[in-house]
């Protein structure tokens, strides 16, 4: 039965060939121009269509779907602004390599220009920003039409998961009537079945290859990292799919390197923790000054630096390993799938065109043992150990640090690194754990090192906004069965707040953890801390805001946990132990919200500028603790 007019011929040829190659989901948000998209969607048994009212929202949440899932979730939207409100999620996903597939819904032609209700200029909209675009052709039903649009279709997914993963934009335009409606010889009779069906499987189907390098090229680096005495793996963010464990745990055997791996590789948490050297506590012992002057030895002030390094992944978020990494000097290996510059420190010695699963596994075997230093890889598990002491309050670490310090009291009661470090105790094994930018990422960073618990942790480090952290949040969970935990700050939370309404539409479960610092506490860390006026009023910009009404407006069950210092005055006789009493409330009431149905927000009120001078006293801390007199940070 052939379709009542050539708009849904197209419409259900273009979704078809969507589910040909592989999609299983879309995100639709409401609108008129886009309804031949969203009513071919709607009416496709494979496939399941996630509804979103705004389009910003709607963006976010394909985004944090494909991050977990490796796989592209399209998304459709009617014209004008909607269209628009794509955007940041699209420079998310350019910037973190996240596939993504924009269709967005046009005026024909003739309208463009024209002065239009609801006409805008959606020509390459979102620019460079995408790895490919095409304004489709008006519909037509004929066989050449049909073959084309399924072929734009197919390249358009394989693009968008290619090895330079992306966002790829397809514009599509329709005349009226835009409905189901019959338009009497619309669609001739004798179109081909192989342009109205398409093909057993995708029209083009994609084979698609991994960068390496070839063999003399290979056995080159493999030969630089058997030589290395003192050499470091560093992982920072992972592209989609990830990382696998097991290769780059096969070759810190084969080389005898530690594995620096960033929170959200892939590689910090896991069962591989129990054989690999995983280093998770590096952000409080690492500076620039630590690196430096070099006696024969290699080492500085006892500390001994590296000889080389083999990066793979985004640039890490600790912004202290990279300023140490630049300032060794040592020879930096940076691997990249698509052969592009991800180093801005421009500290990087070779850039490595591969697939970093695939090379770690291959030098792996060329490797064969490495001879480096075997005091090398001693000298960051004890740091590590030792950072962990000092975070967890551990009394006998902790009294050497002060005494090293020549002070009575580090002042360390509870911040808001121990609420990551609470939640992370209490998370499910296997567990999402989605974390916003600001200060929730970088604490993460810091005090929750590595554990073998099966975590994925997840955070938009393309361009690191804080405008979609829940709705990308929500769309990791709905592509995953594991219990899902997001941690946000009280800006981020209240930026997307609609986000929340994908809970309930969506039929996702969250339990949102919101650090309430009444501000933008992350300002404290900058020198404009110290300029008042206009600090407060423009840049920490107090709001005063509790979230119990938004937990009541979206059906979430609340709990509030107050972890200001005025609250904790009789939690216990030291700061420790008032930290600890309020970490174990954390703790339990997270674990509470996992064994429950339905969703949770848990609010943690805090105070910014104590947590910080906290941070910096434990970080202090920690230099004394592991390198005596070396740093003073």
């Amino acid at each position: 039965m052939t379709a009542p007019n050539r708009n849904v011929l197209w419409a259900n040829a273009l979704v078809d060939e969507l589910v040909a190659a592989g999609v299983d989901a879309v995100v639709a948000s409401p609108g008129s121009r886009s309804t031949p998209l969203t009513v071919a969607a709607a009416g496709h048994e494979e496939l399941t269509v996630f509804s979103q009212l705004d389009e910003r929202s709607a963006a976010y949440f394909a985004l944090g779907r494909a991050r977990r899932t490796g796989r592209v979730t399209p998304l459709i939207c009617t014209s004008g602004t909607a269209a628009a409100n794509y955007h940041p999620a699209v420079m998310e996903a350019s910037e973190a390599r996240v596939p993504l597939l924009a269709l967005t819904a046009d005026r024909p032609p003739e309208l463009r220009d024209s002065g239009a209700n609801q006409t805008a200029d959606q020509e390459k909209l979102y620019g460079d920003a995408v790895r490919f675009y095409k304004d489709l052709p008006e519909p037509a039903a004929n066989d050449r039409a049909l073959r084309s649009l399924r072929t734009t279709v197919a390249r358009a997914v394989a693009t968008a998961e290619g090895a330079d993963q992306g966002p790829v934009h397809l514009n599509v335009p329709f005349k009226k009537p835009l409905e189901p409606t019959p338009v009497p010889g619309d669609v001739p009779d004798d179109l081909p079945e192989a342009a109205e069906r398409g093909r057993d499987g995708p029209y083009v189907d994609v084979t698609a290859g991994a960068p390496e390098p070839g063999d003399e090229e290979l056995r080159a680096l493999a030969t630089e990292l058997g030589d290395a005495d003192r050499g470091l793996i560093v992982a920072g963010p992972a592209d989609p799919p990830g990382i696998d464990p097991e290769s780059v745990t096969a070759l810190a055997h084969a080389t005898g390197f530690p594995v620096l791996a960033d929170p959200l590789s892939g590689l910090r948490y896991g069962g591989h923790t129990r054989v690999a050297p995983v280093i998770g506590n590096y952000d409080a012992y690492l500076s620039a000054d630590l690196a430096g002057d070099e006696g024969e030895s290699g080492e500085t002030d006892g500390w001994a630096d590296p000889d080389l390094v083999l990066r793979l992944g985004a640039s890490p978020t600790s912004k202290r390993l990279r300023k140490y990494l630049a300032e060794t000097g040592a020879d930096q290996y940076q691997v990249d799938p698509a052969g592009r510059w991800r180093e801005a420190e421009f500290a990087a010695t070779d850039l490595v065109v591969a697939e970093p699963s695939r090379l770690c596994a291959r030098l792996s075997r060329l490797v064969g043992g490495g001879s480096g230093d075997p005091d090398w890889r001693s000298q960051w598990e004890e740091a590590d150990r030792v950072a962990e002491a000092v975070h967890g309050r551990e009394v006998e670490e902790l009294d050497e640090a002060v005494a090293a310090g020549e002070s009575d009291s580090l002042g360390s009661g509870f911040h808001e690194g121990d609420a990551l470090r609470a939640v992370a105790d209490a998370l499910p094994d296997p567990a999402t754990l989605f974390v916003s930018n600001s200060m929730p990422v970088r604490d993460l960073d810091r005090f929750v090192g590595s554990t073998t618990a099966n975590i994925t942790a997840l955070g938009n480090r393309g361009v690191s906004g804080i405008d979609g952290v829940v709705s990308s949040a929500l769309g990791a969970g709905s592509g995953t069965t594991d219990d899902l935990t997001l941690v946000v700050g009280d800006i981020a939370l209240y930026h997307d707040s609609n986000g929340l309404l994908a809970v309930d539409r969506c039929d996702v479960d969250v339990t949102v953890v919101a650090v309430n610092n009444d501000g933008g506490g992350i300002f404290h860390k900058l020198p404009i801390e110290s300029f008042e006026p206009p600090f407060t009023e423009s840049f920490k910009t107090p709001h005063g805001m509790e979230f119990e009404p938004l937990a009541e407006l979206h059906g979430l069950e609340y709990a509030r946990i107050d972890a200001r210092p005025d609250a904790l005055a009789d939690r216990g006789e030291s700061p420790a132990e008032r930290a600890q009493a309020v970490a174990d409330d954390v703790a339990a009431v997270v674990s509470r919200a996992h064994e429950e149905a339905g969703s949770h927000l848990i609010e943690v009120d805090t105070d910014a500028e104590a947590s910080h001078r906290t941070r910096e006293r434990l970080a202090a801390a920690v230099e004394r603790a592991v390198h005596g007199d070396a740093g003073d940070v």
